[in-house]
């Protein structure tokens, strides 16, 4: 068999036609069942007003709408003339509203051909306030009439408002389902607002004022956007509050560079993060500059390296000069033997070699600036001792040759006196060097720092008990 079959044995070609004819009669069965019939000619509605008997004429009409006005207290001064069905309404009301009205009326009563309009609003200010604010008595009536609804609405309005109050104020809950005391006091606060508006969506839906709620919803709505552009910077240092809460990026006290500012952190408030400069001063970050600068935390790794530079002369052995250098290093009591001190050379100039020495403090126990500064005083004279020269920057001065024969050809003048010997130098007098040869840490700052947070009552997030990032 040449033809290919489906697993029903039905040849693939007859497969196809009824998969077409299934399609086909999908369509047919979907569309409306207009198409399939002719469209009804439309029929005139039959007018809500009647007049008597269709052969009535214009004095019947006018009768019919001269009674249905005087019905209507706000059209009881139009006045009706009709002629050949083209009805006139002339006369005073009190509102465009009710100039509209008795157009309509008008047109809707059968055997009218038009209506000319000439009723005119009066402008008196007792008709004007009748419009606007209705009749006192009856919205007195209305009102005492629904005093039952206004109560139950008030009640489920404060029930709710009271209950998310409670709830909002309720602390051990929030802190034991939120990291840090900066989203309790956000989140409670967001939550007791949507209590307020859930609160106020119940009362007015119960009042049935639901197209009021919705005007005010989107006009709040409107208001919210508007305001958050006008505050956008604001808005991104209060979220990049919340996400330093969060993160908890470094401690109270902790040594830290921020971009190009170096400190002690004091504290982390809603605005900013506050810094204790090394010179004592207070500097305020804000919070969106902390969140996307670099930090540097000196105090989260104790063991701080530190690095200088000093030059040999070219000919002497760098090898034996770092040597040297190292020994006189690991020799002094605040330099840590692990990590070990480290030396190598750095670059080979002109007419010098410079070597680079690194050794390693304990920030905890010593000052590091003062450290760093003894070894430096220490290595040199542990060069200088071994015979190594630390060479001063050299010039070559070149001369044209005539200058130089000139120099040379030089003799001193006969009666010239001679120079006098030099005198030797003066012995030192002794200095003592223990107080600049303490290199015990400086704690001052940190005792400012730690003054300032007893005495200031501002609002601090930084959590000791919350994992630091």
């Amino acid at each position: 068999m040449n033809s290919r079959s489906n697993l029903t044995g039905v040849p693939a070609v007859l497969t196809g036609w009824l998969f077409a004819g299934l399609i086909v009669l999908c369509l047919v069965l979907m569309s409306p069942a207009a198409l399939a019939q002719a469209p009804e000619p439309p029929t005139d509605p039959t007018p809500a007003i009647q007049t008597p008997p269709p052969q009535a004429g214009d004095a019947e009409i006018k009768t019919r709408i001269s009674e249905i006005f005087a019905e209507i207290a706000t059209l009881r001064r139009v006045t009706v003339e009709v002629n050949h069905g083209v009805v006139t309404l002339g006369g005073e009301v009190a509102s465009s509203a009710a100039v509209t009205r008795a157009e309509e009326i008008a047109l809707r009563v059968n055997g009218v051909v038009t209506v000319e309009n000439q009723i005119e609003r009066r402008l008196a200010v007792e008709d004007s306030s009748t419009s606007i604010f209705g009749d006192p008595s009856g919205r007195l009536q209305k009102v005492y009439r629904a005093l039952p609804l206004y109560g139950v609405s008030l009640g489920v309005f404060l029930v709710i408002v009271l209950f998310g109050h409670l709830l909002a104020s309720w602390r051990s809950f929030w802190r034991l389902i939120l990291p840090n005391p900066f989203l309790v006091e956000l989140v409670s606060g967001a939550f007791r607002i949507v209590m307020l508006l859930v609160a106020l969506i119940a009362a007015m839906n119960i009042l049935g004022a639901t197209a009021m709620m919705g005007t005010i919803l989107g006009g709040a709505g409107v208001i919210g956007l508007a305001i958050g552009f006008s505050v956008r910077d604001t808005l991104e240092n209060y979220i990049s509050s919340i996400m330093l809460s969060v993160r908890q990026p470094f401690r109270a006290n902790e040594h830290v560079v921020i971009d190009q500012h170096e400190g002690k952190v004091m504290r982390l408030t809603s605005r900013s993060t506050v810094l204790m400069t090394l010179d004592g001063n207070h500097l305020r970050i804000p919070n969106s500059t902390v969140f996307k600068a670099v930090i540097l935390n000196y105090t989260r790794n104790p063991e701080r390296r530190f690095q200088f530079d000093l030059g040999v002369d070219a000919a002497d052995d760098p090898v034996a000069a770092m040597q040297l250098g190292l020994d006189r290093m690991k020799a002094l009591p605040f330099i840590l033997q692990t990590p070990e001190p480290e030396a190598f050379i750095q670059t080979v100039g002109d007419s010098n070699i410079v070597l680079r020495f690194m050794g390693w403090v304990d920030q905890r126990e010593t000052n590091f600036g003062k450290a760093r500064g003894l070894a430096i005083a220490a290595t040199k004279d542990a060069l200088e001792e071994g015979g190594f020269t630390l060479p001063e920057p050299i010039y070559r001065v070149r001369f044209d040759s005539g200058v130089e024969d000139a120099l040379k050809s030089t003799k001193p003048a006969p009666g010239a006196a001679a120079r006098p010997p030099q005198a030797p130098p003066r012995p030192k007098a002794p200095v003592d060097t223990s107080e600049a040869a303490d290199v015990a840490a400086d704690n001052t700052i940190d005792e400012k720092v730690a003054a300032e947070r007893a005495s200031s009552k501002e609002a601090d997030l930084l959590d000791e008990e919350s994992p630091v990032e």
